[in-house]
Protein backbone atom coordinates (compact mmCIF):
# COMPACT_ATOMS: atom_id res chain seq x y z
CA UNK A 1 0.00 0.00 0.00
CA UNK A 2 2.70 2.40 0.94
CA UNK A 3 4.39 1.66 -2.24
CA UNK A 4 1.12 2.74 -4.26
CA UNK A 5 0.89 5.88 -2.58
CA UNK A 6 4.32 6.81 -2.70
CA UNK A 7 4.18 6.24 -6.83
CA UNK A 8 0.85 8.23 -6.96
CA UNK A 9 2.18 10.99 -4.95
CA UNK A 10 5.17 11.06 -7.50
CA UNK A 11 2.61 10.75 -10.43
CA UNK A 12 0.48 13.87 -9.13
CA UNK A 13 3.77 16.08 -8.35
CA UNK A 14 5.42 15.30 -12.07
CA UNK A 15 1.95 15.98 -13.90
CA UNK A 16 1.12 18.88 -11.54
CA UNK A 17 4.78 20.24 -11.94
CA UNK A 18 4.64 20.06 -15.99
CA UNK A 19 1.46 21.47 -16.52
CA UNK A 20 1.91 24.03 -13.78
CA UNK A 21 5.15 25.05 -15.71
CA UNK A 22 3.54 24.97 -19.06
CA UNK A 23 0.44 27.01 -17.82
CA UNK A 24 3.00 29.59 -16.31
CA UNK A 25 4.65 30.14 -19.96
CA UNK A 26 1.66 30.17 -21.50
CA UNK A 27 0.41 33.28 -19.30
CA UNK A 28 3.71 34.86 -20.12
CA UNK A 29 2.97 34.94 -23.94
CA UNK A 30 -0.32 35.99 -23.04
CA UNK A 31 0.87 39.00 -20.91
CA UNK A 32 3.03 40.33 -23.54
CA UNK A 33 -0.05 40.53 -25.81
CA UNK A 34 -2.40 41.40 -23.26
CA UNK A 35 -0.96 42.82 -20.20
CA UNK A 36 -4.15 42.99 -18.53
CA UNK A 37 -4.60 39.54 -18.64
CA UNK A 38 -6.48 38.69 -14.89
CA UNK A 39 -5.76 34.39 -16.05
CA UNK A 40 -6.96 31.28 -17.57
CA UNK A 41 -10.83 30.68 -17.45
CA UNK A 42 -12.67 27.63 -17.11
CA UNK A 43 -15.90 28.73 -18.84
CA UNK A 44 -14.30 30.31 -21.58
CA UNK A 45 -12.00 27.07 -22.26
CA UNK A 46 -15.31 25.28 -21.72
CA UNK A 47 -16.74 27.18 -24.35
CA UNK A 48 -13.19 26.85 -27.22
CA UNK A 49 -13.97 23.03 -26.38
CA UNK A 50 -17.76 22.47 -27.12
CA UNK A 51 -18.45 24.82 -30.04
CA UNK A 52 -18.67 23.72 -33.18
CA UNK A 53 -16.94 24.88 -36.29
CA UNK A 54 -16.64 23.71 -40.06
CA UNK A 55 -12.96 22.26 -39.62
CA UNK A 56 -10.46 21.72 -41.86
CA UNK A 57 -11.97 19.14 -43.74
CA UNK A 58 -15.24 20.64 -44.45
CA UNK A 59 -17.28 18.91 -41.38
CA UNK A 60 -18.89 20.48 -38.79
CA UNK A 61 -16.72 20.07 -35.70
CA UNK A 62 -15.79 20.63 -31.81
CA UNK A 63 -13.35 18.92 -29.37
CA UNK A 64 -16.18 16.91 -27.83
CA UNK A 65 -16.75 15.44 -31.38
CA UNK A 66 -14.08 12.97 -30.69
CA UNK A 67 -13.13 13.40 -27.37
CA UNK A 68 -16.35 13.07 -25.46
CA UNK A 69 -18.32 14.93 -22.93
CA UNK A 70 -16.29 12.57 -19.99
CA UNK A 71 -12.80 13.12 -19.87
CA UNK A 72 -12.42 9.68 -18.09
CA UNK A 73 -13.80 7.78 -20.74
CA UNK A 74 -12.22 7.08 -24.40
CA UNK A 75 -12.94 9.08 -27.12
CA UNK A 76 -12.71 8.23 -30.64
CA UNK A 77 -11.08 10.39 -34.22
CA UNK A 78 -14.40 10.44 -35.93
CA UNK A 79 -12.31 10.68 -39.50
CA UNK A 80 -9.84 7.55 -38.49
CA UNK A 81 -11.67 5.67 -35.96
CA UNK A 82 -8.77 5.35 -34.11
CA UNK A 83 -9.51 5.44 -30.04
CA UNK A 84 -7.95 8.29 -27.96
CA UNK A 85 -7.37 7.37 -24.38
CA UNK A 86 -8.77 9.51 -21.61
CA UNK A 87 -8.40 13.12 -20.98
CA UNK A 88 -8.85 12.80 -17.63
CA UNK A 89 -5.05 12.46 -15.77
CA UNK A 90 -6.72 10.46 -13.01
CA UNK A 91 -7.87 7.77 -15.33
CA UNK A 92 -4.82 8.32 -17.72
CA UNK A 93 -1.78 9.32 -15.87
CA UNK A 94 0.56 9.67 -18.86
CA UNK A 95 -2.22 12.66 -20.11
CA UNK A 96 -0.84 16.23 -20.02
CA UNK A 97 2.54 15.04 -18.53
CA UNK A 98 4.99 15.63 -21.85
CA UNK A 99 5.10 19.39 -22.86
CA UNK A 100 6.56 18.41 -26.26
CA UNK A 101 3.02 16.04 -26.55
CA UNK A 102 1.00 18.84 -24.92
CA UNK A 103 2.32 21.06 -27.90
CA UNK A 104 1.97 19.15 -30.68
CA UNK A 105 -1.59 17.58 -29.96
CA UNK A 106 -2.78 21.28 -29.52
CA UNK A 107 -1.46 22.55 -32.02
CA UNK A 108 -2.93 19.79 -34.36
CA UNK A 109 -6.10 19.80 -32.49
CA UNK A 110 -6.40 23.78 -33.08
CA UNK A 111 -5.89 23.22 -36.79
CA UNK A 112 -8.11 20.63 -36.78
CA UNK A 113 -11.29 22.26 -35.11
CA UNK A 114 -10.60 26.07 -35.41
CA UNK A 115 -8.42 25.78 -38.89
CA UNK A 116 -5.86 28.02 -36.78
CA UNK A 117 -2.95 27.27 -34.42
CA UNK A 118 -4.72 28.42 -31.31
CA UNK A 119 -3.49 31.54 -28.92
CA UNK A 120 -1.83 31.08 -26.28
CA UNK A 121 -4.69 32.17 -24.06
CA UNK A 122 -6.87 29.87 -25.70
CA UNK A 123 -4.82 26.87 -25.23
CA UNK A 124 -4.45 28.14 -21.75
CA UNK A 125 -8.35 28.01 -21.14
CA UNK A 126 -9.15 24.78 -22.57
CA UNK A 127 -6.29 23.38 -20.75
CA UNK A 128 -7.76 24.47 -17.65
CA UNK A 129 -11.04 23.11 -18.37
CA UNK A 130 -9.73 20.10 -18.86
CA UNK A 131 -7.66 19.97 -16.04
CA UNK A 132 -11.12 21.30 -13.80
CA UNK A 133 -12.85 18.37 -15.29
CA UNK A 134 -10.31 15.62 -14.88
Amino acid sequence: MRVFLFIFLISTYSFSAIIDDYMNNLQKEVLIENPNFKGFDIKRGEEIFTSKHIGKRGKEISCVSCHTNDFSQNGENIFTGKVIKPLSNKTNPKRLTDVKTINKWLKRNFNDVYKKEGTAQEKGDVLKYIISKG
